[in-house]
């Protein structure tokens, strides 16, 4: 594939936007994983917008655009929808600049996007379950009041904005023969694409889509977009791409592949075990990208975006220990005793005995026991790995109790 003349967006544009907005949006580290490229067998490098003001890529697009903005149209107030990190760096920036800014949000966005969006001195207004139904209700009001709509991703002044950082990622490693990006609406694969292709041409290019959202995948394969309701990578959450970057990704891009749900968790986890980095789940898209389709990657020198780290506290704990779970390193046992004294200590002996550490413990002594003379401890246990869960099972039997693994849903 090469970079078009016909394309709305060339590079020169992606270089005036890197030029414009210079100084005010940082210039990001794109650093080699050591540890990733052993376990990926490839050579991973990088990225790091999580490492923004507002941790994202977006302020890039957004400052671009507001830049361009006549003196009355900045008088006037902009407008935009977004699921949190649009919002953010339209925020800040407008902020900066002295412009009125009003940002319309799914009533589903994480409280702490809403929160750094109305910290950043912007109105917030939570509206609808969908983009869509806060798009519609953003244009409305831009209607209504004059102000300036500014889109998240289906805007030239916006995919050249976010294509500043590819020129970036280039910059700092130019042997890079893969640039993996997420897609939302498609403006940060497209603006990526039109500055890599340019710059690089033999370059592969390939986005990252949810299986719940993989509407740039059935557009490009002339399918019926049908997408879910939830997703843990809320900047994936987008039914209706934008027109102008499905143009570019049509001719710009080698594919668009798919990741699950429970692969963007494990990619979460495993950037902060590895790296020490916090991403949310579109930032990570990635990485999961990489654990879901190794055999696409192996020997290729791939650039990965980490595009946000806006992830919610709580969120993140969850995905931390539901990992845990996962790998086998916190389980729950059932275990039958007899109901008599000195039982439980002789249990939590064996455990201790075996290197594994007691969560929490629970005593059944009246449903679904067979017997009065007889009770069921359930254990929360922390393991080193499931090897270690199988040989403590063995000692368990050893020691005559009879024990049963319980499943996450049991």
């Amino acid at each position: 594939m090469n970079p078009s003349n016909d394309l709305p967006i060339q590079l020169a544009d992606v270089q005036a936007a890197r030029d414009r907005i210079a100084g005010a949006v940082a210039h990001t580290p794109c650093l080699h994983s050591k540890t990733l490229s052993r376990i990926f067998e490839c050579e991973v490098w990088l990225k790091f917008e999580n490492l923004q003001f507002t941790a994202s890529f977006k302020e890039r697009g957004a400052l671009n655009k507001l830049l361009l903005l006549t003196a009355a149209e900045k008088s006037s107030g902009v407008i935009a929808m977004s699921a949190g990190n649009h919002a953010q760096g339209v925020a800040y920036h407008a902020g900066r600049l002295g412009i009125p800014a009003i940002i319309v949000m799914p009533a589903y966005t994480p409280y702490i996007k809403v929160r750094n969006t109305e910290g950043h001195g912007a109105k917030v207004i939570l509206f609808g379950t969908t983009l869509a139904e806060a798009s519609l209700h953003a244009r409305e009001l831009a209607a209504k009041h004059h102000y300036t709509f500014v889109h998240p991703f289906d805007d030239p002044h916006i995919i050249a904005g976010q294509g500043t950082l590819a020129l970036e990622m280039l910059e700092s490693a130019p042997h890079l023969d893969t640039l993996v990006v997420p897609v939302g609406g498609g403006g940060l694969l497209a603006g990526c694409a039109v500055a890599a292709r340019a710059v690089k041409p033999d370059i592969e290019i390939i986005g990252v889509e949810s299986t719940t959202f993989p509407a740039m995948a059935q557009r490009l394969r002339g399918q019926e977009v049908r997408v879910g309701t939830e997703t843990i990578a809320e900047g994936l959450a987008v039914r209706d791409i934008g027109e102008l970057p499905l143009t570019i990704v049509r001719a710009l891009v080698n594919d668009v592949i798919l990741v699950d749900e429970s692969t963007i968790e494990e990619a979460i986890a495993l950037l902060i075990d590895v790296e020490k980095t916090v991403t949310e789940g579109v930032g990570v898209v990635g990485i999961a990208a990489l654990l879901q389709h190794r055999g696409r990657f192996v020997g290729k020198t791939v650039g990965v975006v980490l595009c946000g780290g806006n992830i919610d506290s709580r969120i993140l704990a969850s995905i931390l220990m539901r990992n845990l779970v996962r790998e086998g390193r916190l389980v729950r046992v059932r275990v039958s005793l007899p109901d008599i004294a000195g039982s439980l200590a002789k249990l939590t002996k064996v455990v201790g005995d075996a290197g594994v550490n007691v969560v929490d413990v629970e005593h059944q002594r009246l449903f679904g026991v067979f017997s009065v003379k007889s009770t069921e401890v359930e254990l929360t246990l922390e393991t080193r790995d499931r090897n270690h869960v199988t040989q403590l099972l063995a000692e368990l039997e050893l020691h005559g109790f009879a024990a049963h693994l319980l499943g996450a849903t049991d």
